[in-house]
């Protein structure tokens, strides 16, 4: 997967994560709803910690700096390189 491919999903299932959010807020019992918002959490989670290994951090916070320091000041942000 290519670093705009990898982007594109992340946005996928961000978005769906928000959606089943709120959803959720509204409907706190369905469980199906639960089983699918923590899919794709898990998911999404392993997306990002994958872009970031491959391509650079796509956050100021979190895990990785620690990781991959120098990928903070060595490669462009995700949005530097969006046409």
């Amino acid at each position: 997967m290519n670093q705009k491919e990898a982007l594109n999903s992340i946005r996928v299932y961000q978005f769906c994560a928000v959606e089943l959010n709120l959803y959720l807020d509204n409907f706190p019992n369905d469980k199906n709803a639960m089983e699918d918002y923590n899919k794709v959490s898990c998911k999404l989670t392993a997306l990002i910690s994958d872009y970031e290994k491959e391509f650079g951090p796509l956050t100021n916070f979190g895990s990785a700096f620690v990781e991959n320091p120098k990928a903070w000041v060595d490669k462009p942000w995700p949005w530097e390189t969006c046409e």
